[in-house]
């Protein structure tokens, strides 16, 4: 049985005084039945990262940290990069890597992301690789090819082993901060697509074991109808986990 795991990424947004009073606002919405049936994980930009982590560990939180992004070397003059070395000293569990803004914006390729993801795994955490395609290959009738590709590139030289225990968030980039959301059918049959992907690939132990969330535009409206669908074990959150309350109604979805 996978546990749902429901990740909020802040993207560019919060300090690191108002990452404090996100995660305390956050836990005081939860309660701990609420962990023992979801995974619950913020990722706050790098600059509030030790901020949240003091606040986790010292109210002894059962909140995860994540983090949005790294680079794949542990040190060196790579000015403005922050190696897992890094992340792994301030207790970080996740990292989200590929995410389609890393892609678009910064033009990181597939391969650069399955260096980032290799590196990340090395140092004991658990990589969100991100997958999805853009408007224009929705329209044309690439999404299964772009995706496919995404995951079997991103992933290569990882073992069945490894991709059993990590993430994959499948986020169509037309739905991400639109309003517009992939509807809970085409999304049920986007992480069954995933998930026959690495079955293909890596085999059927590997396929039982990741875990698939959904992500673009998913809100307090809509969590219910994704988290129904077998395929879907959480979600990547984006402008919604911004606010506390709307994040943990999220996480509280079969409520």
């Amino acid at each position: 049985m996978r546990k749902p795991l429901i990740a909020g990424n802040w993207k560019m947004n919060a300090t690191h005084l108002e990452t404090i009073q996100m995660v305390q606002k956050l836990s005081y919405r939860l309660e701990a039945a609420d962990y023992a049936r979801v995974d619950v994980v913020v990722c706050p930009p790098f600059t509030a990262l030790r901020s949240a982590q003091t606040v986790i560990e010292a109210d002894h939180l059962l909140i995860q940290l994540g983090a949005q992004n790294c680079y794949w070397e542990a040190q060196g003059a790579f000015t403005g990069e922050v190696s897992p070395d890094m992340l792994e000293k301030l207790s970080v569990s996740y990292v989200i890597l590929g995410h389609s803004e890393r892609r678009q914006l910064f033009n990181e390729t597939d391969a650069e992301v399955n260096l980032k993801v290799k590196a990340v795994l090395e140092r004991q955490m658990t990589p969100i690789l991100c997958c999805g395609e853009t408007d224009a290959e929705h329209e044309a009738g690439l999404t299964e090819e772009r995706v496919d590709s995404q995951v079997r590139l991103s992933l290569q030289g990882v073992s069945a082993e490894q991709i059993a225990g990590l993430v994959i968030a499948y986020e169509p980039i037309w739905a991400i901060g639109t309003g517009k959301t992939a509807g809970a059918d085409d999304a049920g049959a986007m992480a069954a697509f995933v998930r026959g992907v690495v079955a293909d690939e890596w085999g059927s132990t590997a396929a039982d074991g990741v875990r698939i969330l959904y992500g673009g535009s998913v809100n307090a409206a809509n969590i219910a109808g994704f988290m129904a669908k077998t395929d879907i074990d959480g979600a990547l959150v984006g402008g919604a986990s911004l606010d506390p309350d709307s994040f943990a109604s999220i996480i509280r979805y079969w409520m």
